[in-house]
């Protein structure tokens, strides 16, 4: 099915001076257009020189965007001109779309934006499985090329530096990744996680005001010499850390404390000190008596009625450990 080509013209090539359309045809999903370019001729890259002088043509074959859930296939045909002056070491120019497509590439500009978005946002095999949903099916590496492709992002200089390792080969490898800690980015990664690359790197970016760090020595000798001015604090995990070791400490000082229940009308208080022996560190006397003490406390329950599982409730135990006694 072929259809009226300045339709298709204003509708594909948009904002695209130099290329007109030629021919349009649709069949078994796909939509191929044909186009040429429209200027007269093309400068030299090299010399500069405007030429006019066509010396033969080739097809291009570009992959775009998918339009109405079919697939969209321009046919381009790119003229070569001669490049007449003898001192320019060029002899022919490819006429040139830059808005269209990158030289030597199959896929127009708005495709190679639209994989790269995918590619940065899924990765590879993550990627590959929605753009053939999406009509412009790619491959894993495809996207990982485009995204390997792409420059480096511009960064200035965090006024809190996030300084944390990780592992490349857990046990054998380590490296060091920055951040910035306000707006959540990936600043740059160090090969190691010692004190000299850090220094280095805090020497060559001045401005860091804040060092928010894990608390290895290396990290504290090489954020005091590369930015000796900057406030050096622990980062949030291991704030975290440090209250969870503690409080494991207090409790472990004082689980006797905890192990006890607490007073109910339930039972008499003076039973109540009665706990299960767990503590192998006790004395053997002392144990027995616990034991014997806990025994009759869970046989006490069972005869006024109490199921096993309301008198674990109760005084606090493991049910398990209300059934030893119980059995």
């Amino acid at each position: 099915m072929q259809t009226d080509a300045p339709f298709w013209d204003s509708l594909v090539f948009a904002g695209i001076d130099d290329v007109d359309v030629e021919a349009v045809t649709a069949a078994l999903g796909t939509v191929e257009v044909a186009a040429r370019g429209r200027a007269a001729g093309s400068a030299c890259p090299d010399c500069g020189r405007f030429s006019d002088r066509v010396h033969d043509r080739y097809l291009r074959r570009l992959k775009d965007l998918p339009l109405a859930e079919q697939g969209f296939v321009i046919r381009l045909t790119v003229r070569r001109f001669i490049c007449g002056p003898v001192d320019c070491p060029r002899r022919t120019i490819a006429e040139p779309f830059s808005q269209l497509a990158a030289p030597h590439v199959r896929f127009t500009t708005r495709l190679n934006h639209a994989l790269e978005r995918v590619g940065l946002a899924l990765a590879g095999r993550a990627g590959a499985r929605p753009t053939a949903q999406l009509g412009f099916g790619a491959g894993r590496m495809t996207l990982l090329r485009r995204v390997m492709a792409l420059p480096d992002p511009r960064f200035s200089t965090p006024r809190v530096l996030g300084v944390d390792d990780f592992a490349i080969r857990r046990g054998q490898t380590y490296s060091t990744v920055l951040t910035s800690v306000e707006d959540h980015r990936v600043v740059d990664v160090l090969p190691t996680r010692e004190a000299g690359p850090l220094t280095a790197w805090l020497i060559r970016h001045p401005g860091v005001e804040i060092s928010c760090r894990d608390r290895a020595s290396a990290y504290t000798d090489g954020a005091r010499r590369g930015a000796p001015d900057a406030l050096q604090v622990a980062d949030r995990f291991h704030l975290w850390l440090g209250l969870r070791r503690a409080v494991e400490t207090c409790v472990a000082a004082h689980r006797d404390c905890l192990r006890n229940p607490s007073p109910s009308s339930m039972l008499p208080e003076a039973t109540l000190g009665s706990g299960p022996p767990q503590d192998d560190t006790e004395p053997v006397g002392r144990r027995a008596d616990r034991k014997k003490a806990a025994h009759a406390l869970v046989h006490e329950l069972l005869a006024q009625g109490h199921s096993r599982r309301a008198i674990a409730r109760h005084l606090g135990w493991g049910l398990n450990t209300v059934l030893r006694w119980a059995d």
